[in-house]
């Protein structure tokens, strides 16, 4: 933990604005470039930043739980995300849409690579906590 007041006070900016990023290459990247890994790359870059500026005990607190817990809900959730095209009689993970809402000018659409790619989010973002947090704590 790094002891500079610049660098603590920048952070607090910093690492918000790039989660909120992250989230947003999350969504945007199933048809355009992003979604979960890139995104994923994107937060731990913004939770490694923190960890350099408040400590590893200021990142397990703010995430609130254990990072390998996230690894095994990003891998359920992804291969959960094959499951309805298998029960459709479609290779696995084969992807599906559903609309949510239908307004006059737009349609809401819901897909499994969406949950494909939350579950990706997950899987690397808890791998890469998990990393910067045993190196922090070493």
């Amino acid at each position: 933990m790094m002891q500079s007041l610049i660098l603590r006070t920048a952070t607090r900016l910093l690492a918000s604005l790039i989660l909120v990023f992250s989230v947003y290459l999350l969504f945007r990247g199933h048809n355009s470039p992003g979604g979960g890994f890139s995104g994923a790359l994107v937060a731990g870059t913004g939770f490694a930043l923190y960890a350099i500026a408040e400590g590893a005990a200021s990142v397990r607190r703010a995430i609130r739980i254990d990072p390998r817990d996230l690894i095994v809900f990003g891998m359920g959730l992804a291969l959960a995300s094959g499951l309805p095209a298998a029960f459709s009689e479609k290779p696995f993970l084969t992807g599906l849409w559903w609309t949510v809402a239908e307004l006059p000018d737009y349609r809401l659409v819901l897909g499994t690579p969406f949950f494909f790619d939350v579950g990706v989010y997950a899987i690397v973002l808890g791998t890469i906590l998990t990393l910067i947090l045993a190196l922090e704590e070493s």
